[in-house]
Parts: structure tokens; sequence; C-alpha cells
């Protein structure tokens, strides 16, 4: 499940908010500048010409970050998600719009240009992608209170930050053949019979030797509170092993580093061989310790593994109903909710196939949904993510991409056929995406670290 956090990085980018929420009436207002009605008074008493943040040589207004921040707020209830006190998400805002200024600053400084023919070139696939001719679509988008002239601009940056990222970071990233071997060896997931070293990460609650029921009930209370966590936002792990874990390598994020199984406790292999790489044991374990909060990060084959073994990947069996969300068709709300109703009926005993015939806007609907066996990288991130985390049979919650709503199940798994260079290509690129995340993500604090950012927003002035 996406964080909170992530919701607001999602919805602050302007060009992905207009390309997916129907404008309101009060959206117009606020993007022809009069203050709209969700704003409240506050906004209307705000100078139009005060600043919000100075950025290196360059400032960010109150009026631009109020305008932001009442999009935001407007998608993420639209998508169910929470919204967070007013000054809270103003200044989470505003820390996005700091980010995305330092990367066009960082462009420019680049020589990084993006030319109005392939601006023009991305509006028309825009266009395309809504089944609207350019013109139809510019005029839906105005009357719905989007200046064409914002959507333009926004496109424009979209593409500039597009192009920084694969100047700085994907295009010096590098694959090894032996990271390749350890992936695929990793995605033969639960029930692989060959030997494979484990890295497991951990939290420990102590329970001390002798305790008291009250004591050990305390000690149990807590850990299950940390394990809800984990179980909320895995990706996390390691900085809550850092705050939480009572053990000697906390500070290490809990990482016990490769392991084989017969160096590991036997309630920790027991454990992970339930879970693939990523997941976090859905119960606490209950050690000589006290309690603990276990994740599976990855498998390898050992030293006696072979490569004609190792090279193998887990295909899925997958189907889906698929809404999309357009300004033409449903909303963020509307989809959500109806796939919510689909779901519903098909747990009470509807036909999954007969629902995606009738409903899914997908090319695979007149065969039920059906996608065949899928590969690892071969769909979206977040498909793939919500459909790992399927047990066979299982139908997923909405899954929100960028072709909209998904509802997913799991029809079988399999261990791919086909070449070990096939399936090294596949695995490389794979690993490629993951190792790109994480280097952008690294990149990103670098640059914001090495920028002078002065904030002046309301009483939070600070310089950094």
């Amino acid at each position: 499940m996406a964080t909170l956090a992530a919701h607001i990085a999602a919805a602050c980018g302007l060009f992905v908010v207009f390309l997916v929420v129907p404008a309101t009436p009060a959206a117009a207002q606020a993007l022809q500048g009069a203050p709209a009605s969700t704003a409240g008074s506050s906004q209307a008493a705000q100078p139009v010409d005060s600043v919000a943040a100075v950025v290196n040589d360059d400032v960010i207004t109150e009026r631009e970050l109020q305008l932001r921040v009442d999009l935001v707020a407007r998608r993420l209830q639209q998508q169910n998600a929470p919204v967070p006190p007013a000054e809270q998400l103003k200044q989470q805002v505003l820390d996005q719009m700091v980010l995305e200024r330092i990367q066009l600053q960082k462009a420019k400084e680049d020589g990084i240009n993006i030319d109005d023919a392939a601006v023009q070139s991305t509006l028309q696939r825009l266009a395309q992608a809504n089944n609207m001719t350019l013109e139809v679509y510019r005029a839906r988008l105005e009357a719905e209170g989007v200046p064409w002239s914002v959507f333009t601009r926004d496109a424009r940056t979209e593409l500039t930050l597009s192009k920084l990222r694969e100047r700085e970071v994907d295009s010096r990233i590098s694959v090894s053949d032996a990271e390749v071997v350890n992936y695929i060896a990793s995605q033969r997931g639960p029930g692989s019979k060959a030997e494979q070293d484990l890295r497991i990460e951990h939290i420990l609650v102590k329970v001390p030797d002798g305790a008291t029921q009250d004591v050990l009930a305390a000690a149990q209370q807590k850990a299950q509170a940390i394990l809800d966590r984990a179980k909320k936002d895995g990706a996390n792990f390691e900085s809550l092993a850092k705050d939480e874990s009572q053990a000697a390598d906390a500070k290490k994020g809990g990482d016990l580093g490769f392991q084989p199984p017969s160096q590991l406790p036997s309630e920790f292999v027991e454990a992970s061989s339930q879970l693939r790489p990523g997941q976090v044991s859905p119960n606490l374990i209950r050690t000589s310790e006290g309690f603990e909060i276990m994740r599976l990060v990855d498998r390898r084959t050992g030293v006696g593994g072979s490569t004609s073994e190792a090279a193998k990947l887990m295909q899925t069996h997958v189907r889906h109903i698929l809404l999309r969300v357009s300004p033409t068709g449903l909303s963020e709300q509307e989809a959500r909710r109806k796939e919510l109703e689909i779901r519903q009926q098909i747990e009470q005993g509807g036909d999954f196939a007969k629902f995606a015939q009738s409903y899914s806007q997908d090319g695979s609907a007149s065969q039920g949904g059906d996608l065949g066996w899928i590969s690892p990288g071969e769909t979206v991130p977040e498909f793939e993510r919500a459909m790992n985390n399927l047990k066979d049979g299982e139908v997923s919650e909405p899954v929100r991409s960028e072709y909209g709503y998904h509802l997913i199940q799991v029809l079988g798994r399999r261990e791919a056929p086909g070449s070990i260079q096939q399936q090294m290509d596949m695995a490389r690129q794979a690993i490629g995406q993951r190792k790109a995340e994480q280097a952008y993500a690294d990149w990103l604090r670098q640059l914001r670290d090495s920028a002078y950012v002065e904030y002046k927003l309301g009483s939070s002035l600070a310089q950094q």
C-alpha cells in the first residue's frame, strides 16, 4: 500500500493532476487566480506576491504554493487517501515543489532544453490515449478550467525532469551477471528445494528471563504494534528497525546479511519459507530472546548451487479488470468505488471473467481479463507488487497504476520456460529498474543537500 508521503508526491505533479482529475468550478477559479471556495478566507487574505521559499536564486510564491495545495488536496480526496492537517499538507507540498525547482535549475545548468516539437508530440499522445483529437482534448481541458498554457508548461516540465533523470541517473546504472543470477534465484520464491542463502532483516522486542505475565503481555503488545506498522510499509523496515529494535544489529537496520539456513534461527527459516522477497512475516515470531518481526529481503543460490538451477524465473498467470480514469470518463473516486463493488460481488460468488468481459476497459476483456503468464518486469511496478503479494485465487483490492484502477487475480505460478539468455535479459531489466529507483532517490537527496533553501512559510522560517 502506498504511503501518504507517496500519495502526496504523486499528486504534486500538476501535469499528472490535470491528466487524470476532472476539474471542478472551484479548480477553475483557483487556476485563474480567483480564491477557490475550498480554500477558505485565509487564502483570500494572503498577498499574491509573498514568498513561501527561496531556492538558490529563485523563489516559490505563496500563491503558487496554495494553487498546488488545493489541487493535491482534491486529488487525495478523490483517491480516498487521508488528507493531512492544512499546515502539514502545505509544508509537504512545498517540500515537493522545492525538489522540483532544484531539478529544473540543474537541468538548465546541464543545458537540457525540450523543444516545442517534443512537447507537441507528447500532447498528441495524451489526446490519443483519451480517444480524442488534440483540438477536442484541449477544448475539454479548458472547459474544465485548466488553461492550455499551464497544461503545456507542465508537460514540458515533466519531459525536462525525465531527461535530467536519464542523463544523471539511469544512464549510469549497470547490472552485473552475478546480480542477475542472484535475482533469478530469489524469484523462485517459497517452496524452492534448492539450498539458498537468506538475507533477513529483523526487529527484536526483548522479554527478560523470568518475566511476569504483565511484562510479557506488554512486550507482545508493543511488538504487535511494530509489526502492524511494518506490514503497512515494508519498504521502511530498515528505519523502523533502527528506531525500535532492541537487538545488537539495530544500527544496521536489523540486517543479518546473507546467511545459510543452518546459521539462522530455525524460527526465521520456517517463517521465510512462506515468503517472497520483500515480504514481512505476517505473524510475530517468539524466540528465546523475545518477540521478533522479520522481513525476507532476498534469496540467492548458495555456494553449491548451479547456474542452471538458478536460471529460472517465476511466472504468474494473472487476470485483471481495468477501469480507466480520464477527464471524459470515470473520476478517481468513481473508478475505485466501482472496483470495490465488483470485488464484493466476486467475493460473494460472482464470475471474475464475466465481470471482466462486461466492465474491463482493456484489450484482455474479451478473454475474461486473462493476461496469460507474466514474467518479472513485464508489467508496471504497482501491478507487479500487488500481484506478487496475492495467493492463488485471491482478488486484490483496487490497485492504482498509470492506466487506471485494476482488480487483480492470480490463477497460478510456474517456473519460466525458455532459454537462460531470455530469462537473464528479463532479470537484468527488472534489476536495472529497481537500482535506478534507489539511485534516483539518493541523487535527489544529494542535490537537495547541496542547494540553498530558505523557507519563509508562516512561522517555519528555516535556512538550509
